[in-house]
């Protein structure tokens, strides 16, 4: 018995830090916007081979 509850501490604690690094990364990480272009031939837009 003693061992599952260690390995269920474990297991509470690793999700206790996942957690804390879900919250913690929109908190301290602002990203940055940038307009995306990206060219597509005639060719591909029509379907023709």
């Amino acid at each position: 018995m003693p061992s599952l509850l260690r390995f269920l501490i474990v297991l509470l604690f690793l999700a206790g830090l996942v957690f804390g690094a879900m919250v913690a990364l929109p908190i301290f990480v602002q990203p940055n916007e940038k307009d995306v272009i990206v060219r597509i031939p005639a060719r591909d837009l029509f379907g023709e081979d």
